[in-house]
């Protein structure tokens, strides 16, 4: 994905004094995020081309592939441009291929520029080869190593002559000018596309280094222009210049001049650098129990206990705990990615935390929440994931190993559900009603407009025809009917004041309620997570129980259900049941529709396990709710059957059936509101079907 930014070319040397800093070396290509230049409290519009007023900048170095903070002063605007979101890890350098073989009369066709890259890149990747292999053989070299260069110089890469400093310019001006004439005059030119420009940068940088070693290899700026004039400037036919072969080298002389000028140059003082302000301990104290409180930190677990808690889970699932190191404030995220365990650890430097330089997190807290909504590739392409699913530590297995433990536990869960779902519920039901009344109001407030609406043109309707009446009355000197107007006149006004008196309280009562609505509405938002939490954890210690083989009234007592007079009775002939006979409920390998026409007309709760058609090697239960037949999936994992993590823990099918013949399947879906009470062939039992 692009997103909109500015490029900056670096002009001097600097050496960071902070981790988040960037080294710059001159000519160094940044790119800025017009984004990140938004979030600056001195940014105005058109202040990206003035970098030195910007103070510190958070870019990106094309050359060293980091990203973090570096000096305005030391840079310069370059122009816009799309930049991809920068991946944190560098790019890995491919072998170069051979060049092929050309034919003398083989004609070469080259793409233009705008073909050949795309910024961010600064050069074409045939340049970059080039150049890269020369200075790695070291830049005093003689002419002979340029003259390579010179041998497969394309001409897309040149520069038109319409970009010269003015048309009336002369030898001298150019080979004379001061300061950085040539150079502006090249950057504001419309005529020079931004890929030629960035071309020109990348080789002068190259050029002004093998200026600094001409003692050695013969080559100075003068040289220099002279050889690669031809090659970088082209004058077109109308061009005063055309027919002067030395104007190209003096502007590409002009050119290098400025850059090793520039290079010279004493750097700029550094702009004042926000001080980081040292945290309280009692801000610190608050980081620490929000980390202790997030519901996937474990603190100081071993690494074995963290693979028994993701064994089997899926891909996103993660938690986090204290580093093996010991080190205060290094922590572990353990991730599940591609059915493996993945370890990443969390570095802290200065009240900062991140997973790699440089750390830019104020906590372990924000860093997770962070990864929650946006992929790990951003940091390692491999995780192309999110934190998807915590392991929750408030959710543990249960531990007791007493039934009526559990089952007290069970009960104090269990209490603290209802008492939060009451709660819900009557925000709920205050809620619907407000909402209610707010839309009456607002229904109201529209017909105080159309009554006022009406009111004000009988007003004026009113106003034109006194206006006459009252004229021929003052003729006629008839001073009832005068007061008679007069007094009409002034019932209506009244009557459209009080309508709009009545439209601005129902206003002010509209705003009051609505503020009113989205605090409700706020409450029921954080109750909801808490509901949640309780509900997973009391279904956990039931699915405990009724694997322990605890009897559904036991249960009942637990949860404070009433049971009828006869449970007991019902309870003892449960044996009896159906459901122990798989016989009564499985039906193989057979279809959807089959399975739809097996159940057409039977009662609520008539259910069938069948083999899964869409999922190969696991099973589907067809069941009737509301006269209609609902099909759910059943997985069989390493930890045993069900119809969601974390619920797959029944050893069998069989033991799956007899859960839920007591047990609604709505905990799983909404709509599933039944339990699976009737086996489809509980009356024929001479069928010879058996579950796999």
């Amino acid at each position: 994905m692009a997103v909109e930014g500015f490029q900056y070319l670096a002009l001097y040397a600097f050496t960071k004094d902070q981790e988040e800093d960037l080294d710059l070396q001159p000519g160094d290509l940044l790119t800025v995020s017009k984004a990140s230049l938004l979030s600056m409290e001195n940014y105005k519009e058109g202040c990206a081309e003035h970098p030195e007023h910007l103070g510190w900048l958070l870019g990106y170095n094309e050359r060293t592939k980091q990203r973090g903070d570096f000096p305005g002063t030391y840079v310069k605007y370059v122009g816009p441009v799309k930049m991809a979101l920068p991946s944190s890890q560098p790019r890995s350098q491919r072998p170069l291929p051979a060049a092929p073989r050309l034919d003398s009369n083989q004609a070469v066709s080259m793409p233009d520029l705008s073909e050949q890259f795309t910024p961010p890149e600064t050069a074409p990747p045939t340049l970059v080869s080039l150049i890269q292999a020369i200075e790695k053989r070291g830049i005093s070299v003689s002419t002979g190593q340029h003259t390579c260069l010179l041998s497969v110089w394309p001409p897309s890469f040149r520069l038109h002559a319409t970009v010269s400093p003015s048309p009336s310019a002369s030898y001298g001006a150019v080979a004379g000018s001061h300061g950085r004439e040539v150079s502006l005059v090249l950057e504001s030119s419309t005529t020079v596309p931004l890929h030629h420009r960035l071309t020109l940068q990348y080789l002068l940088t190259h050029l002004a280094k093998v200026t600094q070693a001409q003692a050695s290899n013969g080559l100075d700026t003068h040289t220099l222009g002279q050889i690669f004039g031809p090659l970088l400037i082209q004058t077109g036919p109308s061009s005063p210049w055309s027919l002067d072969e030395e104007f190209a080298g003096l502007v590409v002389e002009r050119l290098l001049i400025e850059r090793t000028t520039e290079q010279d140059l004493t750097p700029p003082v550094l702009p004042a650098k926000p001080a980081k302000s040292k945290m309280a301990p009692s801000a610190m104290t608050d980081i620490n129990s929000l980390l202790t409180d997030a519901e996937w930190y474990w603190g100081e677990i071993s690494r074995e206990e963290v693979n028994e808690k993701l064994r089997d889970t899926p891909d996103g699932t993660f938690l986090v705990r204290d580093a093996s190191s010991k080190l205060e404030g290094e922590y572990t995220l353990t991730l599940r990615k591609g059915g493996n365990n993945k370890l990443i650890k969390i570095y802290h430097r200065e009240g900062r935390y991140g997973f790699s330089e440089p750390l830019t997190f104020l906590s372990v807290v924000e860093l997770i929440n962070h990864y929650r909504h946006e992929s790990l590739a951003q940091y390692n392409a491999k995780l192309d994931t999110k934190l998807l699913y915590p392991v929750s530590k408030y959710q543990q297995l249960v531990k007791e190993n007493s039934i009526e433990e559990v089952g007290e536990q069970l009960k104090v869960y269990h209490e603290q559900y209802q008492e939060k779902s009451r709660e819900y519920d009557s925000l709920y039901e205050e809620y619907t009603r407000t909402s209610q009344e707010l839309q009456m109001k607002r229904t109201a407030i529209e017909a105080f407009n159309e009554t006022i609406k009406i009111f004000e043109e009988q007003c004026e309707t009113q106003e034109r025809y006194s206006r006459e009446s009252l004229e021929r009355f003052q003729r006629e000197g008839n001073e009832k009917e005068i007061q008679k107007i007069q007094s009409n006149s002034e019932r209506l006004k009244s009557r459209v004041k009080e309508i709009h008196d009545s439209k601005r309280k129902l206003e002010q009562d509209l705003r009051q309620q609505v503020s009113d609505n989205r605090e409700i509405d706020k409450k029921m938002n954080s109750l909801k997570p808490d509901l949640m939490q309780l509900r997973k954890i009391r279904d956990q210690y039931l699915i405990w129980l009724t694997q322990k083989g605890t009897r559904q009234k036991k249960i009942n007592e637990w949860l404070g259900i009433k049971n009828d007079a006869d449970d007991s009775y019902s309870l003892e002939e449960d044996e009896g049941s159906p459901h122990h006979d798989e016989c009564t409920w499985y039906v193989g390998d057979i279809k959807r529709t089959q399975a739809e026409e097996m159940l057409r007309g039977k009662c609520d709760g008539t259910f069938l396990i069948r083999e899964s058609q869409s999922q190969k090697g696991s099973y589907a239960c067809s069941v009737v709710v509301d006269s209609d037949t609902k099909h759910c999936v059943i997985y069989k994992t390493a930890t045993g059957y069900g119809f969601a993590e974390p619920y797959n823990l029944y050893s069998s099918l069989k033991d799956l059936v007899l859960h839920y013949k007591n047990v609604s399947l709505v905990q799983h879906n909404d709509q599933l509101n039944v339990n699976l009470a009737y086996p489809v062939l509980a009356s024929s039992q001479n069928q010879n079907q058996h579950p796999r």
